[in-house]
């Protein structure tokens, strides 16, 4: 049976190892939307790093991004749908991180743009005037929809030390980066915002297939109908998968969907 939505991670799963879209994915994201089959991007990445996008998800033009915290219409730059942190929890969260784990330095994703503290280490495409103060306490707008935490502890320690400290007020998700934490509002997750997606549209999770490579994939993939990881997936990705394609430096995405969907098109 063919799926109704293809759920996708990017970076690490759609993307190329340069982070680009291949022109064999881009074909296979056309053929897609000819075929009437919807396809949505589900990622950590902020809407300033989708510009690149626009041109092959113009059928339907609708990205999760920020680990869920937001939904936007690429083509327009629309905000559909928005679950941020409020700022008196985003100070409390900072003050708890920083007796916690001393030397950790901070920056916010925002729904209007990326801010940091001067210490964060910026290293994700962030403009040459991104605003920047020694403590990010003093730029907060209301709207922070993901907070990130840049330490120097072990990866094999960070997320659980983190989610130690953030109990319940928070989630804390692990996309990749080395000594990363991506921090977002309760409840705020890919899976949750793709489950709340799909159902205003009447599609079932036995209709999607989700695919991905890292641990914050994990409860998308849980919940779709198929989950395929991609063979370079961390391993808790692929101990969960329904089937494994290949890795995303060789298109593992589009080959797998050449294969099951579009072969049959005609």
């Amino acid at each position: 049976m063919r799926p109704r939505l293809i759920a996708t991670d990017l970076d690490g799963t759609l993307l190329d190892g340069d982070g680009r879209l291949s022109a064999r994915t881009a074909d296979v994201l056309r053929a897609l939307a000819e075929a009437d089959i919807e396809v949505l991007f589900v990622t950590a990445r902020p809407p300033r790093w989708l510009d690149e996008l626009a041109s092959v998800v113009s059928g339907h033009g609708t990205v999760v991004c920020l680990n869920g915290a937001l939904v936007i219409d690429v083509a327009t730059g629309r905000e559909l749908e928005s679950r941020s942190l409020t700022d008196a929890l985003v100070r409390e969260l900072l003050t708890d991180l920083r007796v916690a784990l001393p030397g950790a330095r901070f920056a916010a994703e925002r729904i209007s743009g990326l801010v940091v503290e001067d210490s964060f280490p910026v290293r994700w495409h962030a403009p040459e005037d991104t605003p920047s103060a020694g403590r990010l306490e003093d730029l907060l707008d209301g709207r922070t929809g993901k907070l990130l935490a840049q330490f120097d502890v072990p990866d094999a320690e960070l997320g659980r030390r983190v989610h130690e400290v953030l109990g319940r007020r928070a989630l804390v998700a692990d996309s990749g980066a080395p000594g990363l934490a991506e921090i977002t509002a309760p409840g705020v997750t890919k899976a949750a915002t793709l489950a709340r997606w799909a159902a205003a549209r009447g599609i079932d999770a036995a209709d999607v297939w989700a695919f991905g490579d890292m641990p914050n994939d994990l409860e998308m993939l849980r919940w779709a109908g198929r989950a395929c990881a991609v063979a370079n997936a961390h391993p808790s990705v692929l101990a969960v998968a329904d089937i494994v394609c290949g890795a995303h430096t060789a298109d593992g995405v589009a080959v797998y969907l050449e294969q099951t969907v579009l072969v049959s098109r005609d």
